[in-house]
């Protein structure tokens, strides 16, 4: 797979950006307000997204992130968010979306093509992922 062909999304970030997202996926919620006061609202809004939050949502839809939003979706399982990634060519928010799955082959191509920070990041989303269904299918935790 070509990632020079993903629209630039989410290479375009610089390292030490990508290290903050991931911190911020995984609940440190500094480093979540820094991303958004310091030019990355997107990946403030992303973090949020990815964790059910439906204004963040409208959000990326309304600022012009609709791979994310597209990601969001994807990563719970609508069929029709994988295939518009697909059909715009966001090659690498789809391998990241298999990797929070665990799936081999992503990992695996991650590491190939050195791009370990997205092991990271599919870690911290399938974490995340993995707690809200749990949360869900906690009834104690349900809020009446």
């Amino acid at each position: 797979m070509n990632i020079e062909n993903n629209r630039n999304f989410p290479c375009e970030y610089p390292a030490k950006v990508l290290i903050a997202l991931g911190e911020a996926i995984g609940g440190n919620d500094k480093i979540y307000e820094w991303l958004y006061k310091n030019g990355y609202p997107e990946l403030s809004a992303f973090t949020s997204a990815i964790k059910a939050n439906e204004e963040a949502f409208d959000w990326l839809l309304k600022h012009g992130f609709p791979q994310l939003a597209a990601f969001c979706n994807a990563r719970d399982g609508d069929e029709k968010a994988w295939l518009w990634l697909k059909e715009h060519h966001f090659d690498l928010l789809i391998i990241l979306g298999d990797a929070s799955f665990a799936q081999e082959e992503a990992v695996s191509w991650l590491n190939a093509n050195q791009l370990e920070i997205f092991i990271i990041i599919a870690r911290r989303i399938k974490e995340v992922k993995d707690n809200l269904e749990r949360d869900y299918e906690d009834y104690h935790k349900i809020h009446f």
